[in-house]
C-alpha cells in the first residue's frame, strides 16, 4: 500500500509538472475568483478615488473662480491662466508613481513619430484648450454659477455629435436622448433671463447673453477638443497610456499658459494687477490664496480626469466630470445665496435626466464589450495557453 500511494504520489506530481510545463492552470477556481475579485475591488477603488478627485477640484475651481470675481476681480486672463498654469504638478504622477511599460512605450512613441508633427499637435491643442478657458471665464464673469453650471452640462451633447463626426461613434437613442433634453435645457436658460440677477450683478442683459453664447461656445470646444486628443492618441501618438496622456495635458497645459500671458500683458491686464490686488475686497493674502486655490483645484481636477483616462477611458472622464452638475447650484445657493426659479429646477432636472441616459448608454456599451472578454477568459482557463 505504502509503494502503491508512493508511485501515486509521483504520478500527481508528475502530472502537476506537465500542466505547468504546457500551460495548463493549476489554481482552483476559488483561488482565481478571489484574485479576480480583489482585483476588481482596487479597481473600483481607484475610480472612485479619481471620481472624487476630479468632483471636488472642478467644483472648488467654479466656485473660487466666481469668488474672484465677486470680490473685485477684473482680470480675465488672469482668471484663464490659473486653469491652466498649475501643470507642473502633473509630473508629480510620473515621478512617484512610474510605469516602465508606459514609459518604454513613450520612448518608442517619441522614436517612431515625427516630433515635428507631435509638437503642431500639442500647440494647436494648446492653443484650442486657451481659447476655450477664455470662454469659460467670460461665461463665469456674467452668469450666476448655477446657470452657468447648467449651461456647461451641453458638453455632453456636443461630446456625442463631435464624436460621431470624428470618432466615428454610434448615436443610439439613448444618445440621441441626451442630446435633445440637453439641448432643451440649455435653451431655456438662453431664453430665460433672471432680471433681479442681472442688477444684482450689475450685468446688462447684452453682457449676460454674451455669458450664455460663451458658456456653450466653450463647452462645444472642450467637446472638440476631447475628440481631437482622442484622434491624436490613436493616429500620432499611437497609445493611450498614463505616461501619454500625462504628456498630453502637461504641454497642452504649457502652451494654454503661454497664450494666455502672452494675452494679458497684449491686453494690458497685466499692468493693472498690482492695483487689482490692492483693491480686491477680501484683502491681498486672500487675493492671492484665491488664485493659487484656483490654479491647483483645476490641476486637482486635472488629475482625477488623467486617472478616469487610464482606469477607463476618455468617454467615462467626460461624463463624470458632468456629476458636479447637481453640486455646483446647490452649493452656490449656499455660499452666494443665488437665486433658483422654477425654469432652472425644470433645466436642472431635464439636464439630470439627459445626463442619466448617456450613463445608461455608456453602462450598455461597456457590459457588451466584457461579455467576449469573459467568454473568452472562460474558455482560455481550461485550454492550453
Amino acid at each position: 500500500m505504502l509503494n502503491n500511494s508512493g508511485v501515486a504520489g509521483q504520478n500527481i506530481a508528475a502530472d502537476d509538472e506537465v500542466k505547468e510545463l504546457v500551460g495548463v492552470s493549476t489554481t482552483t477556481d476559488e483561488d482565481e475568483q478571489s484574485m479576480l475579485l480583489l482585483s476588481r475591488w482596487k479597481w473600483w477603488f481607484l475610480v472612485v478615488i479619481n471620481v472624487a478627485i476630479l468632483l471636488m477640484g472642478q467644483s472648488g475651481a467654479v466656485l473660487l473662480g466666481r469668488f474672484y470675481f465677486d470680490q473685485g476681480g477684473k482680470s480675465i486672463w488672469m482668471a484663464t491662466l490659473v486653469q491652466s498654469v498649475a501643470f507642473p504638478i502633473l509630473f508629480f504622477p510620473l515621478f512617484f508613481f512610474p510605469h516602465s511599460e508606459n514609459l518604454s512605450v513613450t520612448t518608442d512613441i517619441t522614436i517612431n513619430s515625427s516630433t515635428h508633427t507631435v509638437i503642431m499637435v500639442y500647440i494647436f491643442l494648446g492653443t484650442l484648450l486657451a481659447g476655450d478657458n477664455l470662454m469659460y471665464t467670460m461665461g463665469l464673469l456674467y452668469l450666476p454659477v448655477s446657470t452657468y453650471s447648467l449651461i456647461c452640462a451641453s458638453q455632453l451633447a456636443f461630446n456625442a455629435i463631435f464624436s460621431f463626426f470624428i470618432n466615428a461613434q454610434k448615436l443610439t437613442l439613448l444618445v440621441l436622448n441626451t442630446v435633445v433634453f440637453l439641448t432643451i435645457s440649455a435653451s431655456l436658460l438662453a431664453v430665460h433671463s433672471d432680471s433681479s440677477e442681472n442688477e444684482m450683478s450689475n450685468v446688462t442683459k447684452s453682457k449676460h447673453m454674451v455669458g450664455i453664447w460663451c458658456t456653450i461656445g466653450a463647452s462645444a470646444g472642450y467637446a472638440l477638443l476631447l475628440c481631437l486628443m482622442q484622434v491624436s492618441f490613436e493616429r500620432v501618438l499611437k497609445r493611450e497610456t498614463f505616461s501619454v496622456v500625462l504628456d498630453m495635458q502637461i504641454w497642452t497645459s504649457f502652451v494654454a499658459s503661454c497664450v494666455c500671458i502672452v494675452g494679458m500683458f497684449a491686453s494690458g491686464e497685466g499692468q493693472g494687477l498690482k492695483d487689482e490686488m490692492k483693491s480686491f475686497k477680501a484683502g491681498r493674502e486672500v487675493y492671492i490664496l484665491t488664485l493659487v486655490g484656483t490654479a491647483f483645484a483645476w490641476q486637482i481636477c486635472s488629475v482625477g480626469v488623467v486617472g478616469l483616462i487610464y482606469l477607463v477611458s476618455s468617454f467615462f472622464s467626460n461624463v463624470m466630470s458632468m456629476l458636479s452638475l447637481p453640486l455646483v447650484p446647490v452649493a452656490a445657493v449656499l455660499l452666494y445665496h443665488e437665486h433658483i426659479d422654477g425654469v432652472k429646477i425644470v433645466a436642472m432636472l431635464l439636464s439630470i435626466f439627459g445626463f442619466s441616459s448617456y450613463i445608461y448608454q455608456n453602462y450598455l456599451d461597456d457590459t457588451k464589450s466584457k461579455a467576449p472578454e469573459i467568454h473568452h477568459t472562460a474558455t482560455a482557463e481550461t485550454s492550453i495557453s
